[in-house]
């Protein structure tokens, strides 16, 4: 089915790994912190965007004033201890390994890159791919396409020539801005 790509790019919350009801959890407990909760079902249409992007749409909707940088590191060093321990590979891991050595392959996250390289080490996945973009590397994140357009890039093969696999809107628009395929895992 894959076989007219010459790159293949994954998202990874969510859509190799299943990080979201860890993220989930670290949300709820640091803001629970400052007395701030937030509406699921919005946190839903964020998926993908940076964490501090994210902090900065939580503190607005509390009409809080706390710096989204620091709200956003300290949910990923939670985040970061509790991973390891809970986080299993999703099924479309199955594809990653099918096209391993076929087929160059990358991982395009909004997640930090130490997160991403921590998780995908930690489960035995990282060699299985040629390069991880993730939100530290670009400066304009999805549904901007950088993060897919860089994948492309350090896996040598172009945009055009590219699927991505995505489980968020913001993925699927940057996939798309970047002049690539996207299949919308969560249709699968």
């Amino acid at each position: 089915m894959y076989e007219r790509y010459a790159g293949l790019i994954f998202d990874m919350d969510g859509t190799i790994l299943d990080t979201e009801p860890t993220h989930r959890k670290a949300w709820n407990e640091v803001l629970g912190r400052y007395g701030m909760r937030f509406d699921e079902q919005s946190m839903v249409g964020l998926n993908g965007a940076p964490t501090w992007r994210i902090a900065q749409f939580i503190i607005e909707a509390n009409q809080g004033d706390l710096d989204p940088h620091a709200l956003a590191q300290e949910k990923t060093a939670l985040v970061k201890a509790m991973l390891l321990d809970s986080v299993r590979p999703l099924p479309l891991i199955d594809v990653v390994k099918e096209w391993h050595g076929r087929r160059p392959m990358s991982v395009g996250t909004g997640s930090e890159s130490a997160i991403a390289e921590a998780l995908l080490a930690h489960l035995g996945l990282r060699h299985y791919f040629n390069a991880v973009v993730a939100a530290d590397h670009v400066k304009n994140h999805k549904p901007a396409p950088d993060t897919f357009l860089l994948c492309a890039q350090q896996m040598g093969v172009e945009p055009a020539r590219c699927v991505v696999f995505e489980d968020a809107d913001f993925g699927i628009q940057a996939a798309q801005a970047a002049g690539m395929d996207a299949i919308d895992v969560r249709l699968l």
